[in-house]
């Protein structure tokens, strides 16, 4: 992944160009920044079994927070990021521990609320800080040179690798841990972990932190990377498209999660090339209407997954590896009983 930059390879169909043009590296970058807000999602709803629909709120606040510090307070991009990673810190703390006081749907419902204000905060822009439905608009003075315009769109792809690669490490260390483990069995049964003598709440509170405080450094690169925010990162639909892409990918599943990431962003990305397609246009009006919205596509092949496949993209993986392994297996097998083999049997058993 490193090295497409460098290289000029062409996928027809699947990426828009070669992979040294600023098309291709800017999709790929923004498939990876959504494969880590994605996984970060998979530590709440595949590890803990916290089904949120307000995550979008802290991957906001990674986007819209880096741009008001930088352009309010004047602030360099280090500095600043350090400042949000430690506001999503505090606040991801606060409001778990308040949605935390109750569990299912309940708990879905009180992160969407606070969601829902943070989103209706930034459309209405009351302090006149994230510039309403327009968005807000990267203060690039605070940028460096090599972070700014279509030229450095490959260092912008790395920046997004760079970010890919350490919110997979970290999700991985926090899954590991004593305080992984511990949230796997309250996902299987809380009470039996309270018998045990262990904090559930404890353990579920340090994962929901650990989960925002990754969505907010993609929010960041995500500001980056498009020059600015939009106030749909904050809306309940983008939490919907994390938790599309987790289940797509397979629930539990660190590398579902990932390909599940970059199935959606690439199909919504050349789907809606697709429909402007003379040929999709000629069709009758039965399949032209279904064909030209992606998302009717992307919701259709959604069901088709949760149907026939339900442990995701990386269940069918499993499968077919494990199909292979058998037959693979049955070959050596048969290629082990020759003649010689076969002689050599019949004597044993004489």
């Amino acid at each position: 992944m490193a090295c497409l930059p460098l290289l000029n390879l062409s996928l027809p169909g699947v990426l828009p160009g070669a992979t040294y043009t600023p098309g291709t590296l800017h999709m790929l970058a923004l498939a990876m920044v959504m494969a880590g807000a994605a996984l970060s999602y998979h530590l709440l709803f595949g590890v803990a079994g916290l089904l949120s629909f307000g995550h979008a709120l802290y991957f906001a606040i990674g986007a819209y927070g880096l741009g008001i510090v930088m352009e309010h307070l004047e602030l360099g991009l280090v500095p600043a990021a350090l400042l949000i990673v430690v506001a999503a810190v505090v606040l991801s703390t606060l409001l778990g521990a308040i949605s935390l006081q109750v569990t299912g749907i309940p708990f879905a419902m009180v992160t969407l609320a606070f969601a829902q204000a943070g989103f209706v905060l930034v459309r209405k822009d009351p302090g006149r800080l994230t510039g309403g439905e327009e968005g807000l608009r990267l203060p690039t003075d605070y940028v460096p040179d090599w972070l700014v315009g279509v030229a450095d769109t490959r260092n912008l792809y790395w920046l997004a690798l760079a970010g890919l690669v350490l919110a997979f490490v970290v999700v991985t260390w926090v899954q590991r841990s004593r305080a992984g483990h511990v949230a796997e069995a309250v996902r299987e049964n809380e009470l039996r972990v309270q018998v045990l003598g262990m904090r559930p709440f404890l353990v579920k509170l340090a994962i929901f932190v650990a989960a925002s405080v990754i969505a907010a450094a993609m929010g960041m690169v995500h500001l980056l990377l498009n020059s600015g925010a939009v106030p749909h990162i904050t809306s309940a639909e983008f939490t919907i498209s994390l938790l599309l892409m987790v289940v797509l990918g397979g629930v539990g599943s660190r590398w579902g999660a990932l390909v599940g990431a970059f199935v959606y962003v690439i199909l919504s990305q050349r789907l809606a090339v697709l429909a402007q397609l003379p040929a999709i246009e000629n069709l009758p009006a039965v399949l032209r209407i279904p064909l030209s919205e992606p998302m009717f596509i992307l919701g259709t092949i959604f069901v088709l997954v949760v149907m026939f496949l339900p442990g995701g993209l990386a269940g069918l993986g499993l499968r077919v590896r494990a199909l292979f392994s058998r037959r693979s297996a049955a070959d050596l097998d048969e290629q082990a009983r020759t003649p010689e083999a076969l002689v050599q049997e019949d004597d044993q058993q004489r």
